[in-house]
């Protein structure tokens, strides 16, 4: 359908409404952008304490430096090591990742702010008003730009302790990062018909960004390989903060977002709402969809195999780097304390082994949190609508998609399990094991969301904010020594820590039977309530 705008050409008109569509945007993201702002700003300002306990010597940080410069597969976990100061180690332990989770907030921002609006038809209603032909997409990346000033801005301010030029150069170097993916995910937008296949494919990208990374930093130890080079992460890693900073690098973060945000406006002008260039294969579809199960496989199926993959080979570094890992934490009484709140007090081995499972663990719960979401979005964008206009009932309806929610976190951790023993190369059963136990607080996630969809549709959106919160305590309260009171909080502090650890099936069995109970009132009010649009 070709949509007429009630503006005139021009480059002003062409932005006529921008304003109010980026309150609108902002009003909308109000919960999941601070959620992503401040799981990712006290990520890296923990660092600096939590490395000073570590590494609190000159002859410990030599010895850290020392120990990277002969080991790849750590190198490839977190990249080289420039300099022994506080805040050089804080951007060499957590920068890449704090890029990364900008890069996924931004592309969300993005998505949710163009292709999500067109899909629904919110955005053919937006442009029959006085709004410009690119309001909408200028308003998503001012967006975005918004929330990576904001995590620039505390960033700098919460490292500038530690030297106020490298935190400047460090908060810069995480927010370009997060304008360059949101400019690529503003280009995909345009060539995709579908918010789900750009979210995807603008991952994807993400993905390989870390692994081109990964696979230079482990073949040299100052960040020179082409491969590095080829990565935007590789790019934060090069600016080097707190380490003779290069700000050049700025401009090659700056000249690709800029250069992707044009073809992205190019694009944009040149289609109709709705449309993409790279439109959707018309049917007959392949294979069968006589079930609402079917349906939901169908439509989540590539979301699966990506997680997959992604766990199948992260569970290949992991285990591969375990031996490393234990040679890196040597004698360092600070460092082995840490592991074992993560992982127990076995052996250091199996030590690591534990807090890698319960890592994985953490990152199932976004998964699940994501697949059980999808039902909202079917419904918030009324293609579910029409299945129940058929001979569907709603449990049976939303049970399609649960199956493969809870199933595939199932999948992805036990996938994980054969990645880990793969890389690692022995004791298949006990790491095995050791990544199934995570299940049953995965599933209390899962539980979360179900419940908030089901009984209170118009906050499903606070279910990211649970996953948060637990990743923020898994991966952050163990460094921070916090109280073990704020470590239970999360569902995954009362697992059995495998291997090494003795199996304990109470804790175990006790959220299996809070996640059915979750899963089960979240059925009933989806049951009762009326279907939100």
């Amino acid at each position: 359908m070709t949509t007429t705008f009630a503006v005139r050409p021009g480059s002003s008109r062409r932005l006529a409404g921008t304003g109010t569509l980026l309150r609108f945007a902002l009003r909308r993201d109000r919960l999941m952008m601070p959620v992503w702002i401040a799981v990712n700003a006290l990520m890296v300002l923990s660092m600096p304490n939590t490395l000073e306990s570590l590494y609190g010597t000159p002859a410990e940080r030599a010895d850290l430096i020392r120990q990277m410069g002969t080991n790849s597969s750590l190198r490839a976990m977190v990249g080289p090591v420039f300099d022994d100061s506080l805040g050089a180690l804080t951007a060499w332990r957590v920068g890449v990742y704090a890029g990364a989770l900008a890069a996924v907030m931004s592309l969300l921002v993005v998505v949710r702010h163009t292709r999500d609006e067109e899909e629904s038809g919110r955005q053919e209603l937006v442009a029959s008003g006085m709004v410009g032909r690119r309001a909408s997409l200028t308003a998503a990346l001012l967006a975005a730009a918004v929330a990576n000033g904001v995590l620039a801005l505390l960033l700098t301010a919460g490292l500038a302790g530690q030297g106020t030029t490298g935190a400047l150069a460090l908060g810069l170097g995480i927010a370009g990062v997060g304008m360059v993916f949101a400019t690529m995910a503003a280009i995909v937008a345009q060539l995709t018909e579908s918010a789900r296949l750009a979210r995807g494919l603008t991952a994807a990208v993400l993905g390989a960004a870390f692994v081109l990374r990964a696979a230079g930093d482990s073949a040299t130890d100052d960040g020179s390989s082409v491969l590095t080079w080829l990565s935007p992460l590789g790019w934060l890693e090069n600016l080097r903060p707190y380490a003779d900073e290069r700000w050049w690098v700025l401009a090659l973060l700056a000249g690709a977002a800029l250069l992707q945000g044009a073809v992205a406006y190019g694009l944009a002008g040149r289609r109709d709402i709705g449309m993409s260039f790279l439109p959707t294969r018309p049917g007959p579809a392949s294979g069968r969809l006589g079930s609402a199960g079917a349906l939901a496989w169908r439509l989540q199926r590539g979301s699966v195999l990506g997680w997959s993959i992604g766990f199948l080979l992260a569970g290949v570094v992991y285990g591969g780097m375990t031996e490393g890992a234990a040679d890196l934490v040597g004698d360092n009484e600070n460092a082995r304390r840490i592991f074992e709140r993560m992982g127990g007090r076995s052996g250091l081995t199996d030590t690591f082994l534990a807090s890698m499972t319960g890592m994985l663990g953490l990152v199932a719960a976004l998964y699940i949190v994501a697949s059980v979401l999808r039902l909202h979005g079917e419904e918030t964008s009324g293609r579910a609508e029409p299945v129940l206009a058929n001979a569907v009932g709603r449990l049976r309806w939303a049970a399609g998609h649960l199956v493969i929610a809870f199933g595939g976190s199932a999948l992805i951790m036990l996938l994980a399990g054969l990645g880990l023993a793969a890389g690692y190369g022995k004791e298949t059963g006990p790491i095995l094991g050791a990544c199934l136990v995570q299940l049953p607080a995965v599933w209390v996630i899962g539980g979360v969301a179900v419940l908030l969809h089901g009984v209170l549709p118009r906050a499903a959106v606070a279910a990211w904010g649970v996953a948060g919160a637990a990743l923020l305590i898994g991966w952050v309260g163990p460094a921070l020594d916090l109280p073990q009171a704020v470590l239970d909080i999360s569902p995954f502090g009362h697992l059995p820590k495998l291997p090494g650890g003795s199996m304990e099936w109470g804790p175990v069995v006790v959220l299996t039977g809070l996640a059915v109970v979750l899963v089960a009132a979240g059925l009933a009010g989806l049951r009762r309530r009326d279907m939100t649009t």
